[in-house]
């Protein structure tokens, strides 16, 4: 339907439901003589008298009252869901949906959510774990969360983490029959195993720097998985190397069950951002979401 249409329809229900042109008028915010040629216009395309005009009083004619009888209920939907929308603006309420990676979801998002979302019951969160770089406006996600080097710049960018280090790991029993590597190009040498990322369709070449200088080694090994539990769970057991992130094997560390290797080779590196299109119409939902997730040195 055309805009004058609509715009007309709703004119005649001012009229119709005032009984007068200069209620209406007022109501509608334009003149008397604009509203009544708006109204002559309408029944001159319909063919049909919808209001009886007299000098006293304006009302409905038959085919005006199933007119205001048909349409009137379907245009006070209409607007009583514009004014629920608006509850959006002001009251944290509603889905958000983000798309991030298996570490990021277990180490920044759920910690701030665990949090967060107790304080709004009405705000729901989506979050759903894909390795790929997928395209978020495509996808119809609210934001995503990547590591800070590899967020778009048309994107805007909030830090929602610290910076990382990697760490490569290996059992004590996987060491007993194996010397320690001492350099990257050292792992050619050793069981690696292995990432494989759906984005790239391949394994993850395992990168590293020192003073300057970065080597990306591409490893072999037994083993290949695309995520972190498995890997971490493998090198638990001495099935090989593995290249994860610091934290995830922090504890393993401490207690021993786990020895690190070419830490030297594995300097930090800026952390998780999340990111989304633009800082337009944002609902309230997504702002306390965007804040409850904001990283506070």
């Amino acid at each position: 339907m055309p805009r004058s249409s609509v715009d007309d329809l709703i004119a005649f229900l001012a009229v119709a439901r005032e009984q007068s042109f200069t209620k209406a008028a007022a109501k509608l915010g334009v003149s008397q003589s604009a509203l009544s040629h708006t109204i002559r216009g309408l029944e001159a395309r319909l063919g049909l008298r919808l209001l009886t005009r007299t000098t006293r009083s304006v009302s409905p004619t038959e085919a005006g009252e199933r007119l205001l009888v048909s349409i009137g209920p379907r245009f006070d939907e209409i607007e009583s869901s514009l004014v629920a929308l608006s509850a959006f603006r002001d009251k944290p309420a509603g889905t958000i949906r983000i798309n991030a990676g298996e570490h990021a979801a277990n180490s920044v998002l759920w910690p701030a959510l665990e949090r967060f979302l107790p304080e709004y019951p009405d705000v729901r969160v989506e979050i759903i774990v894909d390795y790929g770089l997928t395209d978020i406006v495509a996808e119809r996600y609210d934001a995503g969360v990547r590591l800070g080097e590899q967020v778009a710049k048309d994107m805007v960018a909030v830090r929602i983490g610290p910076d990382m280090r990697m760490a490569v790991v290996g059992a004590p029993t996987y060491f007993d029959a194996r010397p320690k590597p001492l350099t990257p190009h050292d792992l050619t040498d050793h069981n690696c195993i292995n990432l494989r990322l759906p984005t790239y369709g391949g394994v993850y070449v395992w990168e590293f720097e020192k003073d300057g200088r970065e080597l990306n080694v591409r490893v072999e090994g037994q083993l290949v998985f695309n995520n972190i539990a498995l890997r971490l769970k493998a090198a638990l057991a001495g099935a090989g190397l593995a290249y994860l992130p610091e934290d995830a094997v922090q504890a393993h560390l401490e207690n021993g069950l786990l020895v690190r290797v070419l830490e030297d080779w594995c300097p930090p590196f800026p952390g998780y951002h999340l990111y989304y299109p633009s800082r337009r119409h944002a609902s309230a939902a997504f702002a306390v979401v965007v804040d409850a997730l904001r990283y506070r040195r």
